[in-house]
């Protein structure tokens, strides 16, 4: 193979991974990194933290792949996803398969450094990650799964630093489900034509012209759930300034999909990454002001 073609090869892999649209992986590092340092109190091992991350872009690669094995037949009949690299041809049915194979084996030799719960829950969190593109063809609310999927590694990082689950870290998974649904029904608010025509579900079709309300109502939700976790966890009133933050950037995406157009709909998508940071720098608010205190 010639240095050029192996290097339009690598561009394609990369973009079958998704790696040159690092969100997916912020959404998924987001919770997580709430997990850690709250099952660390402020204070988690750094090699456990480096493993998650480095979990994190594998598992979100690996699930990236996946989708788009699943969705081969479709993606080329949607606007937005035709020229990805199965339905361009750059990348063979085959040649993904073997990706997300080493992709998966990869991200479970990094877990395998942990302990025996946080491994045996990776293994559930790889079925979710392989099960969730399927569940676009007969869920009408897929988006809950996702947040199912991607909020799996909250109970795995209390599994790895403390050795059991709390109580907490469910419903710090809960407040993840509703997250998830507020966000990518932003996502799938793009795509709500193209999905009707061939027939896939999405919470933007079930919520049909309530969907902006639904959106704010699960951001609502997401932000009473988190406020529950902080008042369980007896967080100091810094959290809650992030809660505050996270409430403002909610309340910017309703000015930005209240017309529902497609482009601004996913902005507030990617707008998102601004709200897990609130979360994550009002943990970390409070975490220094105690323990300096």
């Amino acid at each position: 193979m010639k240095i050029q073609d192996l290097g339009k090869k690598i561009d394609a892999y990369q973009r079958l991974m998704r790696l040159d649209k690092p969100i997916g992986i912020l959404l998924l590092l987001w919770p997580t990194l709430w997990a850690l340092l709250v099952a660390g109190h402020g204070k988690p091992d750094w090699m456990i933290v480096l493993i998650f991350a480095t979990g994190t872009v594998l598992m979100r690669s690996a699930g990236c792949v996946m989708n788009d094995i699943a969705d081969s037949r479709y993606d080329g009949l949607v606007e937005r996803t035709q020229y990805r690299p199965i339905p361009g041809n750059e990348v063979s049915k085959k040649e993904a398969y073997v990706l997300a194979a080493i992709l998966s084996l990869l991200a479970f030799g990094v877990v395998n450094l942990l302990n025996a719960l946080t491994v045996k829950l990776s293994v559930l969190a790889l079925f979710l990650a392989i099960t969730y593109p399927l569940t676009k063809r007969f869920f009408a609310m897929p988006q809950a799964y996702l947040g199912i999927a991607f909020g799996f590694g909250i109970p795995m990082a209390f599994a790895a630093i403390n050795g059991y689950i709390p109580p907490v870290a469910w419903l710090l998974l809960l407040a993840n489900v509703f997250w998830a649904i507020a966000y990518d029904t932003e996502y799938a608010m793009v795509d709500r034509d193209d999905d009707l025509k061939i027939g896939i579900k999405s919470s933007a079709i079930t919520f049909g012209r309530f969907d902006v309300v639904a959106v704010m109502i699960c951001y609502a939700i997401t932000l009473v759930l988190l406020a529950l976790a902080g008042c369980w966890l007896k967080m100091s009133p810094a959290y809650y300034s992030g809660i505050a933050t996270a409430t403002g950037v909610a309340l910017y995406h309703y000015v930005l999909i209240r017309k529902r157009e497609k482009v601004n709909c996913f902005r507030a998508f990617l707008g998102n990454n601004w709200f897990g940071l609130a979360i994550f720098i009002g943990l970390a608010a409070h975490y220094f002001t105690t323990l300096r205190g």
